[in-house]
């Protein structure tokens, strides 16, 4: 007899979603696959919208990710009114992303992939979490551990307005100059930053790298999706989170394509299933081969170990001397999933560098940061690309001649990332389970293959082409269902 397995709700993660796992006569893994129950939508409401309404509204779609929607929204709309942002502009907007991927990576790592590695899978729940870590590493780091993103978010406060829902990116630049006190505060903070990013890239060499168990479960087939990798790299091939082009390589390395942002189009496709609500996204070359790795797949990932694989080089020599460790030990590609959480610390460690070469740059605290755009004149599209902590995103806007939005599209680093994600869940459901012995700390290390990903469920989940199902049942004082309303996905949605 078939036995079920429900997960629900899935942990440590942003947004909602639940594994089932059916169990075949022998108790073996028959299917496992990871469901996003939940619909946000926000591409619908942003229609008829004014476009420069977009930085600060879909800021809003995340509160763990508003930098990366703001930043995009920003870019889409340089490129729909056609305006080049001044140099002091690039430099402040620049600066403040490069604190986000910092504080964010660090905040997954930490609060999230963390507990796994330092409060163990086996842990009472109530430890496998901040705590759990934090009675582990001891009050120092424990204390750094906090301070780092405070200090971080903080001066992300002062460049933006706010840290959470940033307010100072307009189509053309910023809302205002980087004023002295906030440069000087900058330069001040960043060497730590880049000393916090090194310390947690040798605790996690420790606590992982070290560990039988974990270093064991890094090189494991249950945690390893061999499909292509997509990042965004600038002129020289490094690995850049803003104004740089795609690259995409298949499994063995080979480059496949590289496109700028607004012609993703040519290049990638969505597709819904009717089990969950997060779209997923396929190679156009390759097609949708279902959810399967290898050559031939269309599948593809994002995020931290894709970006990796992508770039040639990072862009700061601590950083890259630490992407090289990494390949000598895993090999080029890598493939191993829990190696997304040693290539967010490799970005952190960019991050921080770079953060501190801006933060000296002269040119900072330059009054001129905005170029005011001309009226548009006539209806346009423009699209707009940041590297997520999670992955790539693309916000794609199309609006008329009045500025009024006619489309929207979001396309987020967990949908890129959807489809992996469940050849992920079932690979390392059918490792990790055999007959049908389960217990907490088994279903907690299952957990792991998406943790990984830092998947962000929320940001993932739209309606295409934007109608979302709806069952209403309408019952009476006495309980009895009176009506049921239904409105449905429409038939044809491939």
């Amino acid at each position: 007899m078939t036995r079920r397995i429900t997960i629900d709700p899935i942990t440590r993660l942003e947004g909602h979603g639940k594994i089932e796992i059916l169990l075949d006569d022998a108790g073996d893994v028959e299917s496992a696959l990871l469901q996003v129950p939940e619909l946000r939508g926000f591409e619908r409401f942003c229609v008829g919208r004014p476009a420069e309404e977009m930085p600060q509204l879909t800021a809003h779609v995340c509160g763990v990710c508003p930098a990366a929607h703001h930043l995009a929204a920003v870019q889409a709309l340089d490129a729909l009114y056609a305006v080049e942002p001044p140099p002091a502009a690039r430099l402040a907007r620049a600066l403040y992303y490069q604190l986000f991927i910092f504080e964010d990576h660090l905040l997954h790592y930490w609060y999230m992939g963390g507990p796994d590695f330092y409060a163990g899978s086996d842990a009472p729940a109530p430890m496998r979490n901040i705590l759990g870590v934090l009675a582990k590493v001891g009050a120092d780091l424990g204390k750094r551990i906090l301070s780092a993103r405070r200090e971080a978010r903080e001066l992300m406060a002062a460049l933006a307005g706010r840290t959470v829902h940033p307010v100072f990116a307009l189509p053309g630049g910023i809302s205002k100059a980087v004023d002295a006190a906030t440069v000087a505060r900058a330069r001040a903070l960043a060497p730590g930053l880049v000393r916090f990013a090194e310390d947690t890239l040798a605790s996690f060499r420790a606590a992982v790298l070290d560990h039988p168990e974990y270093s064991e479960a890094l090189a494991s087939d249950a945690y390893r999706v061999r499909c292509h990798s997509m990042g965004m790299v600038d002129a020289d091939g490094r690995l850049a989170f803003l104004d740089g082009r795609l690259r995409v390589i298949d499994p063995a390395g080979r480059e496949l394509a590289t496109f700028a942002p607004r012609d993703w189009l040519d290049h990638l496709a969505e597709r819904v299933e009717p089990w969950t609500y997060a779209k997923l996204t396929y190679l156009k070359s390759k097609g949708w081969t279902g959810f399967t790795e290898g050559d031939d797949t269309g599948l593809y990932r994002v995020g931290p170990l894709a970006r990796l694989n992508v770039a040639r080089a990072m862009a700061t020599p601590r950083a890259e001397a630490e992407r090289q460790r990494l390949f000598e030990a895993l090999g080029w590609p890598a493939h191993q999933t829990l190696a997304f959480h040693w290539a967010r610390l490799v970005e952190a460690l960019q991050a921080a560098e770079t953060a501190q070469q801006l933060a000296e740059d002269p040119g900072l605290g330059d009054p001129h940061v905005r170029e005011v755009p001309a009226p548009l004149p006539g209806p346009r599209e423009g699209v707009g690309a940041v590297e997520a902590p999670r992955g790539t995103l693309f916000h794609h806007y199309a609006a008329d001649a009045d500025g009024i939005l006619t489309a929207a599209n979001l396309v987020v680093a967990s949908q890129h990332n959807a489809a992996p994600v469940q050849v992920s869940v079932r690979k390392a459901a059918k490792g990790l389970i055999r007959g049908g012995k389960v217990d907490a700390a088994l279903l907690n290390r299952l957990e792991m293959a998406f943790r990984a990903y830092d998947p962000c469920n929320a940001c993932a989940s739209h309606a295409l082409p934007g109608e979302l199902p709806l069952v209403v049942t309408v019952r009476g004082a006495d309980g009895a269902v009176r009506e049921v309303i239904r409105r449905r996905v429409p038939e044809d949605v491939d």
